[in-house]
């Protein structure tokens, strides 16, 4: 795979990453739309009285399930996925910015996955690993080669 490919293939990977976290953070969000509901209609199946004491702090823990901390969730789950969305766009379009973005948040992850496999190794922390170690390679040297033509095309 040349140079190219290289870098088209790290921005599908990225957009991937921000569809999964925006379908998973969606699916959270509708989980705990219907939760309350659900709550009542258990209460409502095992014939409790939902005005007794321990059916109604289970219907008002489903009410009240960290609404601000879910929000939040998702709000920030939206941000990941538009800064990936926005990342394989630039990349998609060969900008340098978005290399730079890339290879640093490739290797933000790498010491994270690094302690994760310290602290007991799994197949997906090792993939994980492999696959930012691998964007953050093809994103510097495609920042070295297009410094090398800059430098070329000036003299």
């Amino acid at each position: 795979m040349n140079q190219s490919g290289a870098i088209k293939a790290v921005a599908a990977f990225e957009a991937l990453k921000g569809a999964l976290v925006l379908v998973a953070s969606s699916g959270l969000l509708l989980v705990h739309q219907g939760l309350h509901s659900f709550a009542a209609q258990l209460v409502e199946h095992t014939h409790l009285n939902p005005a007794s004491k321990y059916p109604h702090i289970f219907l008002d823990a489903a009410t009240h399930l960290q609404d601000t901390s879910l929000l939040l969730l998702a709000l920030g789950a939206a941000c990941y996925s538009a800064l990936r969305f926005i990342e394989a766009y630039g990349l998609h379009r060969g900008a340098a910015w978005a290399e730079v973005l890339a290879a640093l948040s490739g290797a933000v992850y790498v010491p994270l996955e690094v302690i994760s496999l310290w602290q007991g190794a799994t197949w997906l922390s090792f993939a994980a690993l492999v696959l930012n170690l691998l964007v953050v390679m093809v994103m510097v040297v495609s920042l070295f080669r297009r410094q090398r033509r800059r430098a070329r095309n000036a003299a």
